[in-house]
Formats: C-alpha cells, sequence, structure tokens
C-alpha cells in the first residue's frame, strides 16, 4: 500500500546513505543508455483480485484490534553496489507495543543499534553504542500520529511502520495496481496465505496467518533501481504475554543527551549561505 512504498523507499535510501553505498538514482544512471537502448515493451495492466484486497482489510482490521503485542522481526535488506553486484545486509527489529499510545523498539544490525521509546507523552530516541540520546517532549499523542510526526518533525523513520497504518486512510487502496492471490503455505510451521501487490515503483508481498489474520512475512521489492533490490521481514507474535510499564520510560545512565532538530530547521540552515 502506500505506506509502505513510502516506507520502503526511505529504508532504501537512508540505509544507503549511511553506508556510503550508491544510490539507486546512482545505479541507475550507470544503466540508462542501456535502458535508452532496448525496444519498447507493451505493458498489460495487472489484474486486481477483490479476495486479496479483502485479505487485506482484515488484516488492518486484526492489526487494530490488538491491545498490546509484542513482535520480533528478522530483517534483510539488499543494496546495488557501482558495479551492478548486490549484497545483503542482515537486523533485527523489535516491538513492545501497547494501544492507545505506549511504544518500544529497538532496531540492530552490525553497523547501527536504535532504542525508541514512547510512554504516551515523550519520545526518546537512544543510541546504546554511541551513549546519546534525544526527547522529543510533549508528543502526547496516539501511536499512529506519534510514527507521523516523528517522520514529518524529526526526519525518524519507525521500521515496519505500515504496521499502523494498514486499513487507515494512510494506505488507501487505490494506490494498488495490482493483487493477486499466490497461494497457501506455511511460515514457521504456522498456515498462511500468501499475496502479491504492485504498486507504483514497488513489488511487495505478504504472507498472512490462517488463524489470526496477522502478517507473518514481508517481502518489498523496489523497482526504482534496475537491480531491484528486496527487503525481507519475517514476524513473530506474542500477543498474550504481559508488557512492564516501564518498558516504555527512557532511563539515562552514563549517556548524553543532545537536542532534536526539527526538519524544517534543519532545512533551513542547510540552504543558507
Amino acid at each position: 500500500m502506500l505506506a509502505v512504498k513510502r516506507w520502503t523507499g526511505l529504508a532504501f535510501v537512508g540505509m544507503t546513505l549511511a553506508l556510503g553505498l550508491p544510490t539507486a538514482a546512482e545505479a541507475a544512471g550507470q544503466s540508462a543508455a542501456a535502458k535508452d537502448a532496448a525496444p519498447p515493451t507493451q505493458t498489460v495492466a495487472p489484474a486486481i483480485d477483490p479476495a486479496a484486497l479483502a485479505a487485506l482489510d482484515k488484516m488492518g482490521a486484526a492489526l487494530r484490534a490488538l491491545k498490546q503485542f509484542s513482535l520480533k522481526s528478522d530483517t534483510s535488506i539488499e543494496f546495488v553496489l557501482d558495479t551492478g553486484q548486490k549484497v545483503q545486509l542482515d537486523g533485527d527489529v523489535t516491538y513492545k507495543v501497547k494501544q492507545p499510545n505506549e511504544f518500544y523498539a529497538e532496531v540492530r544490525s552490525d553497523r547501527r543499534h536504535r532504542q525508541f521509546f514512547y510512554d504516551g507523552k515523550d519520545l526518546t530516541v537512544y543510541s546504546p553504542r554511541l551513549k546519546y540520546y534525544a526527547t522529543a517532549d510533549g508528543v502526547n499523542a496516539s501511536l499512529r500520529e506519534m510514527v507521523l510526526n516523528a517522520s514529518q518533525n524529526y526526519g525518524i523513520e519507525l521500521p515496519l511502520v505500515d504496521l499502523f497504518m494498514w486499513g487507515t486512510e494512510y494506505a488507501p487502496k487505490d494506490a494498488i495496481k495490482g493483487a493477486l492471490y499466490v497461494g497457501a503455505g506455511t511460515v514457521g510451521g504456522e498456515r498462511i496465505d500468501q499475496y502479491a501487490f504492485r504498486q507504483e515503483g514497488v513489488d511487495w508481498q505478504v504472507w498472512v496467518s490462517q488463524a489470526t489474520s496477522l502478517p507473518r512475512k514481508l517481502v518489498i521489492t523496489s523497482l526504482d533501481d534496475p537491480a531491484m533490490p528486496q527487503y525481507v521481514a519475517r514476524l513473530n507474535w506474542d500477543t498474550k504475554a504481559s508488557i512492564p510499564a516501564s518498558t516504555f520510560s527512557f532511563k539515562p545512565k552514563d549517556a548524553a543527551k543532545i537536542t532534536f532538530v526539527p526538519v524544517d530547521v534543519a532545512v533551513v540552515e542547510e540552504e543558507s549561505p
């Protein structure tokens, strides 16, 4: 959906810049001549299966119905080098959430480690390796609003933000240009149904639990790069274990506080002589 395309674009670009790898635009530029020389091809509009869209609605309803959950996700993301070779980097994401407004997330890889704390009032981002943290005080918003505000105001892009967007106005179904049912299968020993979708610039697949209607696996393929790099997330849910309130509050210890710079201020400073 729209949230999927927005997030995956930010994920690929942001991680590329952080690692010093070539961007999709640079990689695409190297193959521009080959693309210009290629003969035109006839495009066929992909089909839209109403049952696949209905499955998204059901999945969105199941996500919104969760009062609390813990989620662990193993992730892999591909990057395209300037030689055209693809490399894959692994990581993991942990979420602990209580509706309507308590949230903890941890993003870990060999190159980056971040923790996010939101107690319904203040949002804190902490780097355990660097021992720095920054807090946005007085957010006082629902989880969905917090995610959007963090992105718009501070450029903070949380992983798997689609979990908070599916089934809402922020993920409109009219952005989907193709939808099909791939078939039944298993993920982690659980019976699932696999669906594939197409939007402008991105293909994505989701494996949905037959028992809970929760997503168990997500694959996003960027079409903006000729090499079509992918992002893969395998999702493991716990909707029963209790989560202590202390999980969502950051307690600084041997850490230095830094200041969030709002996006609009950063842009002005960057443009100033």
